[in-house]
């Protein structure tokens, strides 16, 4: 197994702990010199907040962990492409390297819809890596939404599940 795929079958544990408490199954991990400094994944219904996606949460951790809002020289491995949010933290913390397993033809911003992170306009460009598992990214999101239409999983507002 390739390093590539060592850390995002471990973002996509992640990506199994949010499919496990009924949030999109998103899961990301940052890593510093070989080790990872911040996991996180998609926590939008249980925390209330639009901003808890996978890779701000696994960012947050992270720059905690570092004890600085710069993480350069760190990677972010991310089951799903990031969205503008996201890409937008990712450029501002100064992260290095990006992958991601499945496109997001919704609301990719790294690709599909836009391309932020290689954008010659900005003042840090990300090196992009895409498609690393990228079977397996999409298969637990699939599931997921299958299982949502189905009616195995309850539904709430954007699919996932209602607290209360």
């Amino acid at each position: 197994m390739d390093r590539d795929e060592k850390y995002m079958k471990l973002a996509l544990e992640q990506a199994k702990s949010a499919y496990d408490i009924n949030e999109v199954p998103v899961g990301a991990v940052v890593v510093f010199d070989n080790r990872i400094i911040g996991k996180g994944f998609n926590k939008r219904e249980s925390e209330n907040s639009p901003l808890s996606h996978a890779e701000i949460e696994a960012i947050l951790e992270a720059a905690k962990e570092l004890k600085s809002w710069r993480l350069e020289n760190c990677e972010l491995f991310v089951t799903l492409e990031p969205c503008i949010m996201c890409s937008g933290a990712i450029i501002q913390s100064r992260i290095e390297r990006v992958v991601f397993g499945a496109r997001d033809p919704k609301a990719g911003a790294v690709k599909s819809l836009y391309e932020l992170l290689e954008d010659s306009r900005l003042n840090h460009r990300v090196i992009v890596e895409e498609g690393v598992m990228a079977e397996s990214c999409s298969e637990i999101l699939t599931t997921f939404f299958r299982e949502i239409r189905s009616g195995q999983k309850p539904k709430c507002r954007d699919g996932a599940k209602p607290l209360n």
